[in-house]
């Protein structure tokens, strides 16, 4: 065997796609009975017909990343529903603020309109670009410097105390939910580069959801792997090194197990010292009937962003960054079903996907909380509801050995990781350890389903180990 990848998420299963495509012999290993990381789906243990998306629901880059776009799922088969509606949030005592696919609609029903066009306009008509530098790998000179100068000013301002130049209570409110997204205390610059490129992509791409649940994803990766003669192995722990070149899609802790005495003292050190941010509280429902949202626009969003206000939003982070609980976390909620009604079953029951922020390791059973939040909002919800599964932070690593504390990044979101990876390297991907790499989202970019972790890792395997320099192809 060529080429080790342990864990099947999407940027492991792209290093091994990548890999095989490039003539290697390459094998995936994963824990988990089933493969996907990140990207799985399994049904209901009490109701077989609905179908809960086990950790990522949503897949603003399914479409957009440099990885995926090329890999092209749409010509594989698989169907990637982008709503009308990007994303919602929710407000108190007034009326949602939309994210609608259409920016100038978004920007007609804002009482601010405009300052959300001058904000994310320029963005939009360049997407590609704003997408390749925010997945880029962070050692190369932007193809459009006009672009990430437009970029890197937004990202000041929003990122900071400043961030009040975004006029309108409902557009803040609306930007600070999508940049909520990266578990950051708000304002931060973090949060505002993930915001910006996420808000950018909902009005160029759209925010698509695939139908059929987010496993079609790792499956279309998976059935070509097998094309191109890659083999892989479910319900295996890697406990020793697996000898060749290995890629680990693993948090970079898992090394210091693995590899114990053998790794070099400082490159050891520096794991043991790796931070791990907020966790999030998994709870999915199972519900009966559509959510008696208040404003009834909300019916029609997949979407939504249940934290309220900027000021509540930002409030609740600081608090969980803190270690603290908040009676009203930020809440991330997904109904696939409004655009894959195949994910509701014969008897009208549906699933409901959502996330709620909370510190590190907390143990805490989410679903009073993420029931009244949503309660704010749709009076009645409990009505609907017809069972509850939780998950708290703290186990969130039986679902993925990577999510340590309830982490979903993998690695608390700063700056410095985003550039620099997981310890102070010029190539984050590789590990001082011979042929050993890394290519989980610890590494640059980050976090999301995009690929890109996977795709440079792979890169520099290819280079370094087998003197490959030109990237296969990767498209049908």
């Amino acid at each position: 065997m060529d080429v080790t990848v342990v864990g099947s998420g999407p940027n492991g299963l792209a290093a091994a796609v990548i890999c095989a495509r490039a003539g290697l012999k390459v094998q995936v290993v994963e824990a988990q009975p089933t493969f996907g990381g990140g990207t799985r789906t399994q049904a209901d243990f009490e109701f077989p017909g609905v179908e809960h998306d086990v950790c990522s629901a949503v897949h603003p880059l399914a479409l957009a990343s440099p990885f995926f776009a090329e890999f092209d799922l749409p010509a594989r088969g698989v169907t990637l529903a982008v709503p009308e509606v990007a994303y919602a949030n929710p407000l108190p005592n007034r009326p949602a603020a939309i994210a609608y696919h259409d920016l100038g609609r978004t920007s007609a029903e804002l009482e601010n309109g405009a300052s959300w066009r001058r904000l994310l306009g320029p963005l939009v008509d360049n997407s590609d670009a704003v997408v390749t530098f925010m997945l880029g790998d962070k050692r190369s000179v932007p193809d459009s410097l006009l672009t990430a100068v437009r970029l890197g000013l937004r990202i000041l301002a929003q990122g900071t105390p400043v961030w009040r130049s975004l006029a309108g209570e409902d557009a803040r409110a609306l930007f600070t939910g999508v940049a909520a997204h990266a578990i950051s205390p708000l304002p931060s610059l973090v949060s505002a580069g993930a915001g910006l490129m996420l808000a950018t992509l909902a009005h160029s791409v759209g925010w698509p959801i695939p139908v059929g649940g987010s496993r079609v994803v790792a499956e279309a990766m998976i059935a070509d792997l097998r094309a191109h003669g890659g083999t892989l192995t479910a319900g295996v722990e890697i406990t020793e090194p697996p000898g060749d070149v290995v890629v680990f899609d693993t948090a970079p802790t898992a090394l210091l197990r693995i590899y114990g005495g053998a790794l070099p003292h400082g490159y050891a050190k520096a794991l043991r010292h790796y931070s791990f941010g907020s966790g999030a509280a998994k709870v999915d429902f199972v519900l009966n009937g559509d959510i008696p949202w208040s404003d009834p626009r909300l019916q029609r969003a997949p979407t939504l962003h249940l934290g309220g206000t900027r000021a509540q939003m930002a409030h609740a982070e600081a608090e969980i960054a803190a270690g603290r609980h908040t009676q009203w976390p930020m809440v991330l909620a997904a109904s696939s079903h409004i655009v894959d009604p195949r994910r509701v079953d014969d008897h009208g029951r549906r699933p409901f996907w959502t996330y709620a922020h909370v510190p590190s390791g907390s143990d805490v059973d989410a679903t009073e909380t993420v029931t009244r939040v949503v309660e704010r909002f749709a009076p009645g919800f409990r009505d609907v509801v017809v069972a509850a599964r939780s998950l708290p932070a703290a186990r969130m690593s039986e679902h993925n050995a990577n999510y340590v504390g309830g982490d979903i990044a993998v690695g608390a979101n700063t700056v410095w990781r985003a550039v620099a990876g997981p310890t102070a390297r010029l190539n984050p991907w590789r590990t001082p350890i011979p042929k050993v790499y890394l290519c989980s989202a610890a590494t640059p970019p980050g976090a999301g389903v995009h690929g890109m972790c996977g795709y440079y890792a792979a890169r520099t395997v290819l280079r370094r180990e087998f003197g490959i320099t030109e990237m296969p192809m990767l498209s049908p």
